[in-house]
């Protein structure tokens, strides 16, 4: 379950070796937008022996590569593959050109280091004009895409607009993702809340993500985690509604009713299908009506 995902930049080995423990889903070590040229060798480093020693118990890892159209993206996938993260997040993902190369030399690499072909799922970070318009295309690009995340502070750099915690700026964007990996049948993350200090603000920002439909929401502080796990998780209330659904469903069935109604309504397909994402995801994370019971 990928909730929360915590930007950790390679070059901060105090956060990189607690990174199992800061209460996010997953991690993702950055050795991109974070790290300065001449430090790019030793954060690369330090992430590769991050991923070699530390145990994640859990906590699913992902790497920042840089763009390929630099000269460090392919020395990135190089060492990061021999240990093997969860994912490689692809940034400046403007095309599915773009995923035709990474995926192509991702798999050089794997058959180069005798690992599964495909065991290494990228992540597009889409933070341009152009990968918005094109985000369906680099959704369906290859199978090893897993999800898409919104990147707005590049974003909206590149369209000139002022990057308020409101988001107004960011909605066609964020409709935009999360139409296009649905409609490709993988996830979809936001981007981050940038004010550190303003909780109520990013409770809310969680909140409007949820609402949209995506999957969950990346941080750069942990301070951000606990909000984005809460908003993102269901609630007592919804895990028992779905319990409720299935029920009523079942008691039609057997009744050898061709509907089913609970509260006064209809449940059609769509609530059912909902009510099975949430009692998933509640015995995912081991809240709800079978963990009470045990």
């Amino acid at each position: 379950m990928k909730r929360s995902m915590l930007f950790i930049p390679g070059n901060t080995p105090n956060l990189l070796i607690n990174g199992n423990s800061l209460g996010a889903d997953f991690v993702i070590f950055d050795l991109e937008d974070a790290i300065a040229p001449d430090e790019k060798d030793s954060a690369r480093i330090l992430v590769r022996n991050t991923l070699q020693y530390m145990d994640f118990r859990g906590v699913g890892t992902i790497v920042r590569i840089n763009p390929i159209d630099t000269d460090y993206w392919k020395s990135d996938v190089d060492e990061m593959l021999k240990h093997a993260p969860d994912l490689i997040m692809l940034p400046k993902a403007g095309c599915k050109e773009d995923i035709y190369i990474a995926d192509a030399y991702v798999s050089e690499v794997e058959g180069r280091l005798g690992l599964e072909q495909g065991a290494v799922g990228i992540i597009a970070l889409i933070e341009t004009a152009k990968g918005i318009e094109n985000a369906y295309t680099i959704a369906c690009a290859s199978s090893r895409v897993e999800a898409l995340l919104l990147g707005a502070e590049d974003l909206t750099a590149e369209l000139k607009c002022a990057r308020t915690k409101e988001g107004h700026e960011i909605e066609y964007a964020r409709n935009r993702l999360v139409t296009a990996a649905r409609a490709a049948g993988i996830d979809v993350y936001d981007t981050p809340f940038t004010d550190v200090e303003d909780d109520e603000g990013m409770r809310s920002d969680a909140a409007l993500a949820k609402a949209l439909g995506f999957d969950g929401k990346a941080a750069i502080s942990p301070r951000h985690l606990a909000a984005i796990n809460e908003a993102f998780s269901p609630s007592r209330e919804d895990i028992e509604y779905a319990y409720e659904v299935m029920d009523a469903i079942r008691q039609a069935a057997e009744q050898g009713k061709g509907v089913a109604a609970l509260r006064g309504k209809m449940i059609d397909a769509p609530i059912v299908s909902r009510a099975r994402q949430t009692i998933a995801m509640a015995k995912e994370l081991g809240i709800g009506r079978e963990a009470d019971e045990k």
